[in-house]
């Protein structure tokens, strides 16, 4: 939790560089990189993700287990290190950026991002059938980040451009 909020403080301090750029035009900006997201949730289109996609490497926790597990957590949370499944992370980078948002709505982003990587291992382990659980993710994971990534756009859709 404490590396997305650190993530969603850093994106809160380098927000402003954008405000140049007439509002309208980052909203859509925001609005066209959400859709540009589903699609490739989807499988429409292809192009990489700039991610770390590399798991932390076993030492980390052989060296010392609590230290590891903070460690593994924080960079966990900042989304620098392991795979990143989906783009609604990235949507959410390029929205905040854009959007110049206060430090409280930066921060909520990031306890928001931080809760989300937790659920993954939680659930995973309150399974009880580690292996069982990852084969049903394997076979529905399209499906969630297409309708998290829809989630996000419409949400994002309806904050920008909704009544004011």
């Amino acid at each position: 939790m404490f590396g997305a909020v650190v993530s969603g403080l850093v994106l809160f301090v380098v927000s402003g560089l954008a405000t140049p750029v007439p509002e309208p035009v980052r909203h859509g900006l925001v609005v066209a990189v959400a859709v540009l997201g589903v699609l490739r949730d989807a499988g429409v289109v292809s192009f990489p993700l700039p991610q770390n996609a590399r798991q932390v490497p076993q030492d980390v926790l052989r060296r010392d287990v609590a230290r590891g597990a903070l460690q593994f957590g924080f960079e966990m949370g900042t989304g620098v290190r392991t795979y990143v499944s989906s783009t609604v992370p990235y949507v959410l980078v390029v929205a905040l950026l854009l959007t110049a948002p206060d430090a409280v709505t930066a921060v909520a982003a990031g306890v928001g991002f931080g809760l989300g990587r937790a659920l993954t291992p939680t659930v995973r382990y309150a399974s009880g059938d580690g292996e069982a659980w990852d084969a049903a993710l394997h076979t529905h994971v399209r499906g969630i980040t297409v309708v998290a990534g829809l989630s996000l756009a419409a949400a994002l859709a309806l904050l920008l451009f909704g009544t004011r």
